[in-house]
């Protein structure tokens, strides 16, 4: 840090007299602040998350290695390296592989009844959110002695989300014999309303991914992929880049995210609109879905995902729904209606079955993706919406609490199952 301050300190002089000092630092950008997403981690439920998980060694880790790095090729390769560590590590705590709990760490005392805390359940997801938020805060407040621009910064950062979410990492096995499943999920999201909140759609996804399901057909590999809830980075087109290089060798695909509370949901229609309501970063956004070739982009896409099969099948606890609503501007009018069996001819998308946040906009764009590369009548595809995760009742303080592991559980079973029979289906 003293040194910082001379550098500071000797810029401030040469600026005065007149004088220039060139440096190896010249080009680079001074480190932009944490994100509002990345600012709560300060807080005592994401601190107890990473204590009780173990996965507070993540960001110190990759902290260390880039304070080691001479070039900014070093710092890519280091990135690289520890994002991909942290999804495989997140994996394999989930699929029963690794220390399940804190690492040596003290036992807190439990408020919830007798006993002391351990570590959290395998099946929890939010370790690695608040594992990798604490990485980019690292990334993004790292200020190297080599200099960074704020493209080098902004390519360091996409290469930590992109590892660390397993978008990299999908891979299958050659040769015939074993179909091919593609799966995505989500972080946390509505954290100002409550920290302590995990996603389904993210539990699922690490403990599917690389998995193999035993259908009538034959084996079934599933590989995942979680994605962030910011509207930013699906306006960038991360969903496209995930998804494209995949969706012509696959059997089936689905995007998953957490929907109503105490049901399942198979949405048949994605609508071509933003609604509006704050991401993860507190941004909202408003207005068609931004697309490439937005003169040939349609207002509804369709699941083909054999939903008939799905709810008469006996997946689980939970009910299954077919879900056909939507809410639609008709043709030559100017309110929103609301319409139970989905859209009219030459209607503009106010809102598709799962909404008009992002979870519609996933579906969206991997069902419109999969349309544009003319696979809409070949690979079955949609959305399927989990049941909101539920605390037990009276639990407001808990990060934890044995209702809540069950229900996740449940809900992780149950989307393996709705996997097989849509497999099978197909």
């Amino acid at each position: 840090m003293n040194s910082i301050r001379v550098r500071l300190g000797v810029l401030g002089l040469a600026l005065l007299t007149g004088f220039t000092t060139p440096t190896a630092a010249s080009a680079a950008q001074a480190a932009p602040s944490p994100t509002v997403e990345e600012q709560r981690l300060g807080r005592a439920a994401p601190q107890e998350i990473l204590r009780r998980s173990g996965f507070d060694t993540a960001a110190p880790r990759l902290t260390r290695a880039l304070e080691g790095a001479r070039s900014y090729g070093e710092a890519r390769r280091a990135v690289t390296r520890e994002g991909a560590r942290l999804w495989r590590r997140a994996v394999d705590r989930a699929q029963g592989r690794g220390p399940a709990e804190y690492e040596g760490r003290e036992a807190l005392p439990w408020k919830g009844g007798g006993g002391r805390r351990a570590g959290l359940s395998r099946d929890d997801d939010r370790p690695l959110y608040w594992a990798r938020l604490a990485m980019t805060r690292a990334v993004r407040t790292w200020e190297p002695e080599f200099g960074l621009t704020e493209g080098q910064r902004a390519a360091l950062l996409d290469e930590l989300e992109r590892t660390s979410r397993g978008q990299d990492a999908i891979r299958y096995p050659h040769g015939k014999g074993m179909k091919r499943i593609l799966l995505t999920g989500f972080d946390p999201f509505t954290l100002d309303r409550d920290i302590r909140i995990s996603n389904p759609s993210g539990a699922t996804a690490l403990a599917l991914d690389g998995t193999v399901i035993e259908t009538a057909d034959g084996p079934a590999r599933v590989e995942t992929a979680v994605f962030p809830v910011r509207w930013q980075d699906f306006t960038d087109g991360t969903v496209e880049r995930a998804l494209r290089p995949h969706l012509p060798k696959v059997d089936l695909f689905t995007t998953v995210s957490q929907g109503r509370v105490g049901r399942f949901d198979i949405e048949r229609t994605n609508g071509a609109w933003r609604g509006g309501f704050g991401d993860n970063d507190t941004v909202g956004r408003t207005g068609t879905v931004p697309v490439s070739g937005p003169d040939s982009q349609p207002q509804w896409t369709t699941t083909t995902l054999p939903y008939a099969a799905i709810t008469a099948a006996q997946t689980g606890r939970f009910p299954v729904y077919d879900n056909t609503s939507v809410t639609e501007i008709p043709a030559g009018g100017t309110e929103p209606v609301v319409r139970p069996d989905g859209p009219t001819p030459g209607s503009t998308a106010r809102a598709g079955g799962g909404g008009d946040y992002l979870s519609n906009e996933i579906a969206y764009r991997a069902t419109l993706l999969r349309d544009r590369l003319g696979l809409h009548g070949t690979l079955p595809g949609g959305h399927v919406h989990t049941p909101v995760l539920q605390f037990a009742a009276g639990n407001t303080t808990e990060v934890t609490d044995p209702e809540f592991v069950r229900n996740r559980l449940d809900i992780i079973a149950q989307v393996r199952t709705i996997l097989r029979v849509a497999a099978e289906a197909s």
